[in-house]
């Protein structure tokens, strides 16, 4: 009969992704970066690597609906700003 593995938790003990959605994005995107710099070492076991993993995946994630949030910021601000052509003086005439 197989086992399952352990489900790879954080050095505090709590889930590998858990606290990533309230994170700003300069937050996530430090511990990203240190995340990826420990996996990177090559000195963890594999239990700690797959834990650091998964925190990364989220922590990309969280990263990527920040960017993306911001974009469709940026886009509706230009949006708002940008003369609509009903409002241009009209030139045929």
């Amino acid at each position: 009969m197989a086992s399952t593995p352990p489900t790879p938790a954080t050095s505090s003990g709590g889930s590998s992704t858990a606290g990533v959605a309230e994170l700003s994005y300069e937050r996530a995107r430090d511990e990203l970066i240190r995340v990826v710099n420990e996996l990177e070492q090559g000195s963890s076991t594999l239990e700690q690597s797959l834990a650091l993993w998964e925190r990364g995946e989220a922590l990309a994630r969280r990263c990527e609906e920040w960017l993306i949030g911001a974009k469709a910021r940026l886009d509706a601000a230009r949006s708002a700003a940008a003369p609509r052509s009903d409002d241009l003086p009209d030139s045929a005439s």
